[in-house]
């Protein structure tokens, strides 16, 4: 039985680990567990299978015990316990999907009686706020549920990250359901965990009559084909065998077909067939209709002066807009406050260690080179070697996060790179820093190097 203040604690705690990780990671690990206990220096989270449990406790433990930690204001460790009443709940993939990610399929082809749809109940049409920037995806995706295979086929959806493309994605799966059709929506990650699988287990032949059964395959995160030469070929035949067959098929992806680097030209040449839209970061306005949208949802009379000041601290994604959102509602839950300005800048100050005035932007390029061995006209210039790119990574990420510049201003100073290149590389370390501890003790000395290069 949960304690309801370890619940309490446990939600504002979820609301801060959605801006740590990837959202297939959230919803895979961490949407289904619980607050169990407060115990004295530990904190017990209740966790559906051991499959779960076994993974947040080698690749997740210390991010979760640095924000529980925070939250409580005192050193924490964690424990991660099973839930007895549904820890079978998804047990069946621990064997029947041993080379399966993190990137866990979201789906509605019932492939066996014990398989449960995973897709997000929040993600529909009449939940999603339709503005200017988003107006052209939205109707060609109702279009698309409405009329599968009949005018915009294939549909390609791109924006960067956290602007609604999933969203839409499982709005069209469930509408399918809902009119009595078969749907499939998966990441591009799980196509190919699946495509290894299936050759691994010599079941080849279920796999292909799995992904070219449904009336309408939904593939999120195209971009992570890109390079992977078989799983492209399998997918390939997969949309010629869909596509002659009149079923739908809709692509999401972070930029357009002709702009990810390493996908083949073919499977590029098909998505261009049908219609491919875009989705635009939201304005102030639409920003605003969301917070209150997502509030109302969970019956939170959201006060005006506290939506604007979330909608000013997330200007260009909506699933950040959301977690601190929810950071707030859960941190006024927690302490029984009402919602009010005042509350909401508590919240954003107690659950994210702030940084007491922002670190130089020059002061971290050079901490970050000095670190890496990497000279600063290397880190702003071309080279893409891996040892270069990386270190780059990390000083978008730091300059994001500890200079407080906006993604345009580190695109700049990083050799006049475009904003989806710095959100992709600020998202790579926020999610390496979920699985490797030792990246945020390497982050915490370069921190320290450049406010040591700031006093001086």
């Amino acid at each position: 039985m949960a304690d309801p203040t370890a619940q309490r604690i446990w939600n504002t705690a979820l609301g801060q680990l959605q801006l740590h990780v990837t959202r297939p990671n959230y919803d895979t690990w961490l949407k289904e567990t619980e607050g169990l206990r407060v115990e004295p220096g530990n904190f017990v989270v209740g966790v559906p299978t051991e499959f779960v449990k076994e993974w947040l406790a080698t690749r997740m433990r210390s991010l979760v015990a640095q924000v529980v930690g925070a939250i409580l204001g005192r050193p924490t460790e964690v424990a991660f316990e099973l839930l007895g009443r549904n820890g079978h709940q998804n047990g069946h993939q621990e064997a029947t999907l041993p080379l399966a990610s993190a990137a866990t399929p979201v789906q509605t082809v019932i492939t066996s009686p014990a398989t449960p749809p995973r897709l997000n109940p929040r993600y529909t049409f009449q939940n999603f706020v339709v503005a200017e920037s988003n107006r052209m995806a939205a109707a060609a995706a109702c279009r698309a549920a409405e009329s599968p295979g009949v005018d915009y086929n294939p549909l390609f959806i791109y924006s960067t990250p956290g602007l609604g493309k999933t969203h839409l994605l499982q709005a069209i799966a469930q509408r399918a359901t809902q009119r009595k059709q078969v749907a499939l929506y998966l990441t591009s990650e799980q196509f190919t965990n699946d495509f290894v699988t299936a050759i691994a287990q010599g079941r080849s032949d279920e796999f292909r009559r799995r992904h070219r059964s449904p009336q309408l395959l939904l593939i999120d995160d195209i971009q992570f084909l890109a390079g992977k030469v078989r799983t492209q070929e399998e997918f390939f035949y997969t949309f010629n065998d869909l596509h002659s067959n009149g079923c739908q098929v809709v692509v999401a992806g972070d930029r357009p077909p002709a702009s990810i680097s390493g996908l083949e030209g073919r499977l590029c040449s098909r998505f261009q067939w049908g219609l491919v839209t875009d989705i635009q970061p939201p304005d102030t306005e639409t920003r605003l209709a969301i917070l209150k949208a997502k509030a109302a949802d969970q019956r939170v009379d959201l006060p005006q002066n506290v939506a604007q000041l979330l909608a000013e601290r997330a200007p260009d994604n909506i699933r950040e807009l959301e977690g601190l959102l929810n950071r707030v509602l859960a941190y006024a839950n927690l302490i029984h406050v009402p919602v009010t300005l005042d509350c909401a800048a508590r919240a954003l100050t107690a659950l994210k260690p702030a940084v007491a005035t922002p670190l130089d932007p020059n002061s971290l390029l050079e901490a970050v080179g000095a670190y890496y061995g990497i000279p600063i006209p290397a880190l702003t210039g071309k080279s893409r070697a891996r040892p270069i790119a990386e270190a780059r990574h990390t000083a978008m990420y730091l300059l994001r996060e500890d200079a407080q510049l906006a993604l345009k201003q580190v695109g700049l100073l990083l050799g006049h790179r475009d904003h989806s290149t710095v959100i992709h590389g600020v998202q790579k370390v926020a999610k390496a820093l979920a699985s490797d501890p030792r990246l945020s003790a390497q982050l915490a000395d370069i921190r320290n190097a450049a406010a040591n290069n700031n006093h001086h």
